[in-house]
């Protein structure tokens, strides 16, 4: 049996360790679709433009837990997030450290479904359905891409991974 001093050393072995490595910001997206095929778009009262239903994860939180707590706590909707559609990474922003963006499949809503959803969280002014076309001229750049990314990989069996090395478009709303 190692005694204290031995796990006291690893312990701060393996702590310098962590403290060196990588510390990213996540975020966890939904994409919803209503019975039409339509994708559910929320707008956010914090920044410009409109995002898929979501938001950042908290300190050791899973991500597709966060996906469905934010959805639960913008709209009342509980679901169960499916499999992961894409992951992004996103590039430093300004203020911002880089990003990890998950996107889960969060299934289809039915017309009762729709009808009770409500937004519940100052954080959202309002939501719509649209269709994809229509979702990517609303969304930012990189945004709009990983819809378009997250959308394809409903019919694959793969998801798809993407790195945006710089400002697309000179957009990188995420």
């Amino acid at each position: 049996m190692a005694d204290l001093g031995e796990d006291e050393a690893r312990f701060a072995y393996y702590a310098e360790g962590n403290a060196r490595q990588a510390r990213k910001r996540v975020a966890a997206d939904l994409i919803i679709r209503d019975e039409a095929g339509r994708v559910l778009l929320v707008n956010p009262t914090y920044k410009d433009g409109w995002d898929l239903p979501g938001g950042m994860v908290e300190s050791n939180e899973a991500p597709r837990s966060a996906a469905e707590r934010e959805l639960r706590e913008e709209l009342g909707l509980e679901v169960t997030a499916g499999r992961m559609l894409a992951l992004d990474w996103v590039p430093p922003d300004g203020p911002w450290d880089d990003l990890l963006a998950f996107v889960f499949d969060g299934g289809q809503l039915s017309a009762a479904d729709v009808l009770e959803l409500q937004v519940n969280d100052p954080e959202i002014s309002e939501f719509t359905f649209v269709g994809i076309a229509e979702a990517v001229t609303m969304l930012g750049s990189v945004l709009a891409d990983r819809l378009i990314r997250a959308n394809a990989a409903l019919s694959s069996s793969a998801a798809e991974y993407c790195e945006h090395q710089g400002r697309d478009s000179g957009d990188l709303r995420v």
